[in-house]
């Protein structure tokens, strides 16, 4: 395998605190790491430095001769031009549009798409181009179940390296060959998937209890020892009174985060109407989006929502909270329920307004001692209480917008989108309140882990605007959906034709790569027979090619 980057001892330094410290970290082909760790602990930072955008403050980085490397940033840039324009032409290209629902935008302004548009056209570059070494900052981020499956698939596939940060733990699992865990500065590598990092974060925390008790029993023996009268003390040795001060005033590490995240709340109570939809159907201006739909949430259900971009999830949300007017049929709300809503787009709050100001809300006193108890809960303590919403990192804002869903005293809670953005360590807690919070849930989501552990029943919204439930919840859907092939935009539900046009698509595949390495073969050989025996080769292969790419595109025709 050959090494297309390393690091050693790299550190890196932020304004009050080291954000990396002495991490080493060798990449090859066929690598594929995975880096996880809370909100801002440097994993975009790692990314950066392995991408070579950004420059560590000590320690050395290495790179391989000649290594490609494509980047897709959390927020990513594309040029000022239409999608066909800032991607080119080719099948490739077409391909990974047509997987990613956007093969009807290629002639949109690259500037007029949403975030998530964005993102999609973004990793259609990414996987079009050559390259070496992938690295991924969040990149399931506003893609569907089908698109992440897709890219699933694109990363088991690539030969080269793979490094990925993501919230998203079936993919971790999936994917992955090691997990790199930041902690602190320090870095902790595993081997395996996600599984494989829990077992090994049980076992270094039970390692830290076991050597915390050796420490105590050990220092309550130095104490006994120092409190043998103050006349004994001064014939004793003085290495070994410093070193039983020493002992003493050893602590074992504090939690990266203080305390856990108690989202307890005293709820109201629900009585056993909830919300009833019957016959709704929506649509925007001549566009028809959902029709005919019919929902029954009783007290204390746990609803997730999954469909295809576009389809109509969030809207369903809004139309159950009554925060849309359907176009046809009604939404009926129990007399006891009070909604709250978790948006996909994140808090809609004045920037300039300090955190304890918009806890306090408009006819509170900021800094209260019940809102100061209520922030430190949600990890907001030091200075991040008297911090501008507007300044808060993107973890930040979430948990924020968290903090003030819940602080309504919700009996229906309505999460649309809500792992995004949030680390592993957040989003496991959240699932933990969950399953204990008695109120009823409705969830939008495309993190299949969470949806397992916080739903019992699945409601499928189709893209023809049917919405329909799935027997057997999310955990049979995923199931379902591993057996079938990815589903193309404009594919029909006939299944040999979708493993006709993936056959199609690994041939195109193969001979790529056997044009690249011919190529490069000639390029490196002065030899006349070589070379007229690597043309000839070259030749054929493009003819090949070429009839691929002919008979891929007579499925979109």
């Amino acid at each position: 395998m050959a090494i297309l980057v390393d690091l050693q001892r790299i550190t890196l330094r932020g304004a009050d605190r080291p954000i990396l410290e002495d991490l080493s970290l060798t990449i090859s082909s066929g690598d594929r790491v995975g880096v996880v760790g809370i909100n801002g602990t440097g994993k975009s930072a790692l990314l950066s430095i392995i991408a070579g955008t950004l420059a560590p403050d000590g320690g050395d980085v290495r790179r391989g001769r000649d290594t490609r490397v494509a980047f897709l940033a959390q927020e990513p840039h594309l040029p000022d031009a239409s999608v066909r324009d800032a991607l080119g032409t080719g099948w490739q290209v077409d391909a990974a549009l047509d997987r990613l629902d956007m093969f009807s935008f290629v002639d949109a302004a690259t500037s007029s798409l949403s975030g998530g548009q964005r993102k999609r056209v973004a990793l259609a570059r990414l996987f079009a181009e050559p390259a070496d070494l992938l690295i991924l900052d969040e990149p399931t981020n506003h893609l569907d179940l089908n698109a992440i499956r897709w890219l699933e698939q694109q990363i088991l596939d690539f030969r080269g390296g793979v490094v990925l940060v993501s919230h998203d733990r079936y993919l971790l699992d999936q994917v992955t060959t090691r997990m790199v865990e930041i902690d602190r500065g320090r870095a902790y590598t595993h081997a395996g998937g996600y599984a494989n990092l829990l077992e090994a974060q049980a076992e270094r925390e039970a390692q830290a209890a076991s050597a915390e008790q050796v420490r105590r029993n050990l220092a309550r023996t130095e104490l006994a020892w120092l409190r043998r009268g103050v006349k004994a003390r001064s014939t004793k040795p003085q290495a070994r009174i410093d070193s039983a001060h020493r002992l003493l005033s050893q602590r074992a590490d504090a939690p990266a985060r203080a305390g856990t995240l108690d989202l307890s709340s005293q709820t109201p109570r629900l009585g056993t109407t909830v919300i009833k939809a019957h016959r709704v159907s929506f649509g925007y201006r001549e566009t028809a989006l959902l029709h005919d739909v019919d929902v029954d949430l009783g007290p204390g259900d746990r609803v997730g929502i999954v469909g295809p971009n576009g389809a109509g999830k969030s809207t369903l949300l809004h139309l159950l909270g009554q925060q849309l007017i359907p176009s046809s049929g009604t939404v009926k709300h129990g007399p006891t329920v009070v909604t709250s809503f978790f948006e996909q787009r994140g808090p809609d709050v004045d920037p300039v307004a300090t955190v304890q100001e918009l806890v306090a809300g408009p006819r509170g006193a900021p800094g209260s001692p019940a809102d100061v108890a209520l922030m430190k809960r949600f990890w907001f303590s030091g200075s991040l209480p008297a911090t501008k919403a507007g300044e808060l990192s993107g973890g930040e804002r979430r948990r924020l917008q968290l903090l003030l869903t819940l602080a309504r005293r919700p009996n229906v809670l309505f999460l649309d989108e809500p792992t995004n953005d949030l680390d592993l360590e957040t989003i496991r807690l959240v699932e933990d309140f969950l399953s204990e919070w008695p109120g009823t849930l409705v969830v939008a989501s495309h993190d299949r882990t969470f949806l397992s552990r916080t739903t019992d029943r699945l409601l499928e919204v189709r893209a023809s605007g049917e919405v329909a439930e799935v027997a057997g919840g999310i955990d049979a859907w995923i199931a379902r959906s591993a057996q079938a092939p990815v589903p193309s935009a404009n594919a029909t539900t006939d299944v040999p034709r979708g493993r006709a046009l993936r056959d199609a698509e690994k041939e195109m595949t193969r001979l790529e790569r056997r044009k690249q390495n011919l190529t490069e073969k000639l390029l490196e050989t002065s030899n006349l027979e070589d070379q007229t025996r690597l043309g000839g080769e070259l030749d054929t292969v493009l003819r090949d090619l070429h009839a691929a790419e002919t008979r891929w595109l007579a499925f979109f025709e």
